[in-house]
């Protein structure tokens, strides 16, 4: 074989050995993309009323990682929502709405309440968010 033939001979296999490593590549990001895709949160909406001194519902469920948008809506005075762990705490005007959104990132049974002192019902004002592990 002359010595340009051979040249030429390498020069294809390595292109077709680069073809095959970026191909082979490109598969790999796919498959981690689809697996990115799976594992992506899911994002859960709730809507707590906050009336008499009671939250409803006074609990709430998501699994680990969930995006959750949370608005909570007051049908009589003021109140509060607080989740310590989570350290949100969310005003709520009288007969008005609060909307705002966090990630539940980690496992457990969180205490949510209002932290108002205005009236002595709002010491009576709780509830729970659950979150499942994943």
């Amino acid at each position: 074989m002359r010595q340009g033939t051979r040249h030429k001979a390498q020069g294809a296999r390595r292109t077709v050995g680069l073809g095959l490593v970026a191909c082979a590549l490109s598969l790999g990001l796919c498959a981690l993309a689809a697996a990115a895709q799976d594992q992506s949160p899911n994002r859960r909406e709730f809507t707590i009323v906050a009336k008499d001194f009671r939250f409803t519902p006074d609990r709430i469920d998501v699994m680990q990682d969930d995006l959750v948008k949370l608005t909570v809506r007051s049908q009589d005075i003021a109140h509060s929502f607080t989740i310590d762990e989570y350290r949100i705490v969310k005003r709520v005007p009288a007969g008005g709405s609060t909307t705002f959104e966090f990630r539940a990132d980690r496992p457990g049974t969180f205490p949510f309440y209002c932290n108002l002192t205005g009236e002595s019902g709002h010491a009576q004002m709780r509830g729970q968010l659950v979150v499942r592990p994943k």
